[in-house]
């Protein structure tokens, strides 16, 4: 018989996580009611600033506070806005969700460049 044992160890998440997470929110913004969150790989202003244009309401940073502290709220907080500001926003909203499926024109060939890419990855592996 196995017993389980708690561990104290702790897989913090990466942005090597972040593709696909975008992906499924840029494919779900829109098309259903509830907010969407970015949870797990959001770990510099960049990684939450795409999240936001893929159509995410909120991005979680457990990861990344673990790591850097909670003063790294500022730094995701100051990357945004500078980030807004070098492109003469008034909102966020003016962005959010920018690079959704929603908002392309042909949303079948969005999702045939997503597939190519996947079968690509698969045999660039060998």
């Amino acid at each position: 018989i196995h017993t389980l044992r708690a561990s104290p160890l702790a897989h913090l998440s990466t942005n090597t996580e972040l593709l696909l997470r975008l992906r499924w929110l840029a494919i779900l913004h829109g098309r259903v009611r509830p907010s969407l969150a970015a949870s797990g790989g959001v770990t510099t202003p960049a990684d939450g600033i795409k999240a936001l244009l893929a159509g995410a309401d909120c991005v979680q940073m457990v990861s990344a506070l673990l790591r850097h502290g909670a003063s790294y709220v500022t730094t995701m907080r100051r990357g945004l806005e500078q980030w807004l500001e070098r492109r003469g926003a008034n909102a966020l909203s003016d962005f959010k969700g920018a690079v959704s499926l929603e908002r392309k024109r042909d949303p079948a060939a969005f999702e045939r460049a997503h597939y190519i890419r996947v079968l690509q990855s698969w045999t660039d592996r060998g």
